[in-house]
């Protein structure tokens, strides 16, 4: 019977290490050994203590006291290189500002996670005089550096910050695309602050009025200082819906911004002929209420997490330059100016920038992230390689046959689904009712004046713009960004980020689910290890521990956790070649561990195979429950660019014809869109770029990511790994937010229809509609968030907020 392990060995061990006293100094992971002792302290590695010599020489040592470990280990990995950044044309397109003196940057660093790092960061200053100043924003892990480029380059910068720990995360996108704009810009602030200005100061005017106590004179004063308030109210600050409104006029849409631009419109002129022929006061108060309201509402829905990004493709998982050989000369140059016949050099761990030969070394090329195959390929010189592939192993040399912009990887970014633009408009469901609320409003209205007006012209007149200005759907326009805009927060405190409101309108209209499996229904924390193969001695297995103990990779110390009972012993001639595996001797056993032609982990001692280590995945934790539950309501799918390995497992969950093994990511695309075409409507759920074309192409695409700072393909919402149990009740949560969306515009209705007996009467008066408008939107508001928080209480209580540590500790 095999052994196998899970990692809750590997939470234990850690956290016996920490009691032991064996923990870094610096970041707190486990010591390998206590061989690096510097100051009765500690380190895992010599870059962890390295860096704590930085900080003592520097008199920077305080970093250690505002937290336990707040330092990141340096352990995983080779430093980073900038040598590219020497390039002037890089540098040029990656700083914000420079003169003949100064410069300033703006560094994205991943590794930002406490006070403690924001304290480091912010004294940059000593450890190199050349920064003059460093400020951290930490919700964003963004830090703005100015530095003196007299003494100072941004190689030198990126070095720096890369030597403590929060090496900066520079792709290829930041060269080709404009740095992420606010999510509101800075003219939507102007308009909603002019809005607030005049709302409030036209209803200080007006309050004379309100209570009967304004004078004929300052009554006619008053009004002329609140049309004059009102006139930019209009203009500049209700721009945006006018012109909403006069576009879809134009191509034949009537959405909601139609009978919202009528009301505005219909509030301000009566309002300015009244005032002009002292005839009342107008009611310009309700006008600027509901442009300051509709503004209000619309900010709450632009909100969006500035810490995630939406919209990557392969831009940002490359890296800025690549390193060539040019008369026999190596040099860094950037991705985008990498032609046919260049000779790049790929060393460990570096991805492949472009398709290209392979003329010396040999291949070992995880191209996992791309077509979504977990096992490497071995390649040799002559063979084939495609962008997007990374190197497992020792130094290659790739002559390219394709541009960056021309290769394998790129070509799924040149389907149409990729370049079309998506607008962002008003609410989809907003705009359906929108459409016949219109019409309803205008016969109404057209029935009011022709009904009065062989009576009386002028309450004709009247009582056709009171219909307008009570019918203006203010209330209804509200509910959608207030109700699914404190969704979206509420859904985020859970883990899971959705782009924008009318995501979740999509996904309640959504019938059909496709899964990819590597890494979105599987678990890699989670993998189990066991030993297949001729019994091993006490012995034996004591010196394969002690091997495997001594190398970093994950396999490794899997191993080193399955035979954690048998003490370690001193191991000689230890060597490790990355891509291959680990060998050394113990007590006369020379004992090797390598990748073997049949999967897994060979195991050799003394020049006998005995056996293999394999490691299997494991499904996350709660999907046989949410494939049961989504049954009943969803058709659902998996697509896999795996093979068909473990295709005996998922055969108790899915059909035969609902499993699909070996799909390149165009092979995904094309489903997607062949699943619509049938007039499906699909939830794409996937995880890595072998995912972005189907993400992208699907009517909602769901991202399932171990780490939300990372590397995510574009998508309309990214949820936290660890919340994938939790996946059915937030589902649930949506689909009764937009439900209580139906109640809300129910509510609006009734106040509508309680104005309109009023307004078809003529009897309209700015008291009443100065109360009832601004009454009915404050009531839509109150409405949205008070459910949103009711339905959390039922849905979203049960359901556990992601931790930052709680998938290093396992609590």
């Amino acid at each position: 019977m095999p052994i196998v392990l899970t990692n809750q060995g590997a939470v234990q061990e850690k956290k016996a290490a920490a009691k032991a006293g064996t923990t870094c100094y610096h970041c707190g992971e486990v010591c390998p050994d206590e061989s690096i002792l510097l100051d009765d302290k500690y380190f895992c590695c010599e870059g962890c203590r390295m860096v704590y010599e930085v900080l003592n020489a520097n008199d920077l040592t305080d970093f250690y006291r505002l937290g336990p470990n707040p330092g990141t280990s340096l352990r995983a990995g080779r430093r980073e290189q900038y040598a590219w950044l020497d390039d002037e044309g890089i540098a040029s397109r990656l700083v914000d500002f420079e003169n003949d003196k100064i410069a300033k940057v703006t560094f994205y660093l991943p590794n930002i996670h406490c006070a403690s790092c924001i304290w480091l960061l912010e004294n940059l200053y000593k450890l190199d005089s050349g920064v003059m100043a460093s400020k951290v924003n930490f919700l964003k892990k963004e830090a703005y550096i100015t530095y003196d480029k007299a003494s100072l380059s941004l190689r030198k910068v990126a070095e720096l910050l890369a030597i403590i720990g929060y090496a900066p995360a520079i792709h290829f996108g930041s060269l080709e695309e404009p740095r992420q704009q606010a999510p509101v810009d800075r003219r939507f602030y102007y308009q909603l602050g002019v809005a607030g200005f005049a709302f409030g100061n036209i209803m200080l005017l007006s309050f004379p009025e309100y209570l009967g106590l304004a004078e004929a004179g300052y009554q006619t004063w008053f009004g002329y200082l609140n049309l004059l308030l009102a006139l930019p109210v209009v203009v500049y600050s209700g721009r945006g819906y006018l012109q909403s409104a006069w576009y879809g006029l134009r191509n034949g849409v009537l959405g909601i911004d139609l009978p919202i631009s009528l009301g505005m419109l219909t509030l301000f002129l009566r309002s300015a002929y009244e005032i002009i022929a002292g005839a009342g006061s107008g009611y310009l108060d309700s006008l600027a209420g509901l442009v300051f309201f509709l503004l209000i509402g619309k900010w709450f829905q632009q909100r969006t997490y500035h810490r995630l990004s939406f919209e990557r493709d392969y831009k940002s998982y490359f890296p800025v330059a690549a390193t060539i050989r040019k008369n026999g000369e190596e040099k860094s140059i950037a991705l985008n100016k990498l032609k046919v016949g260049d000779t790049v050099i790929i060393k460990n761990q570096e991805l492949i920038p472009a398709d290209g030969l392979l003329i010396r070394g040999t291949g070992n090329i995880d191209y996992s992230f791309v077509t979504g195959e977990a096992e490497p390929v071995a390649k040799r010189a002559g063979d084939q390689l495609f962008a997007g592939g990374r190197q497992m192993g020792d130094t290659l040399e790739l002559q390219l046959t394709r541009e960056v912009s021309q290769s394998y990887l790129t070509q799924l970014w040149n389907d149409e689904v990729f370049t079309k633009e998506t607008a962002a408009g008003a609410s989809e469901f907003a705009n359906m009712v929108g459409k016949y609320f219109t019409g309803v409003v205008l016969v109404i209205a057209l029935v009011t004046l022709f009904y009065w007006l062989p009576k009386d012209m002028g309450l004709a007149i009247n009582a056709f713009t009171a219909v307008l200005i009570i019918a203006c759907p203010c209330a209804a326009a509200l509910s959608v960004p207030f109700t699914l805009g404190n969704s979206l927060t509420l859904l985020a405190g859970k883990g899971m980020y959705i782009k924008n409101t009318q995501v979740i309108e999509n996904l309640v209209k959504i019938d059909t689910i496709v899964f990819d499996k590597t890494g979105t229904i599987t678990d890699g924390h989670s993998a189990r290890i066991s030993y297949e193969g001729d019994p091993l001695s006490e012995a034996e297995e004591a010196a394969v521990r002690s091997v495997a103990y001594h190398s970093s990779h994950p396999v490794s110390q899997k191993i080193a956790l399955l035979l954690s009972d048998h003490p370690l012993t001193e191991v000689t001639g230890f060597a490790e070649v990355t891509g291959t595996g680990v060998s050394g001797e113990v007590g006369g056993m020379k004992v090797a561990i390598g990748k073997s032609e049949k999967g897994g982990a060979q195991l050799t001692v003394n020049g006998r195979e005995r056996g293999r280590f394999l490691l299997r995945n494991r499904f996350r934790a709660g999907l046989e429950e949410l494939i049961a539950g989504w049954r009943q309501h969803f058709s659902m799918l998996i697509l896999s660019g795996d093979d068909d390995r473990e295709k005996s497992k998922l055969q108790g969950l899915f059909a035969e014809a609902e499993m699909h093994f070996r799909q390149s990511p165009k092979d995904k695309l094309d489903f997607i869109k062949q699943r619509q075409a049938e007039g499906r409507r699909v939830m794409m759920i996937g995880d890595g770029l072998n995912d972005a074309g189907a993400l992208k192409q699907s009517n909602v695409g769901l991202v399932i990511s171990e780490n939300t700072n990372n590397f995510t393909p574009a998508c309309d919402a990214i949820l936290d790994a660890r919340q994938f149990t939790y996946l059915p009740q937030l589902m649930t949560f949506i689909k009764w937010s937009m439900r209580m969306v139906y109640g809300a515009y129910l509510l609006a209705l009734g106040y509508n229809i309680a104005g309109m007996s009023f307004a078809v009467q003529g009897v309209l008066s700015p008291v009443v509609a100065a109360i009832l408008m601004p009454l009915s939107s404050l009531t839509i508001v109150l409405f949205g968030i008070g459910s949103t928080r009711m339905l959390a209480g039922r849905y979203l209580t049960k359901i556990t907020p992601p931790r930052d540590d709680s998938h290093l500790t396992g609590e």
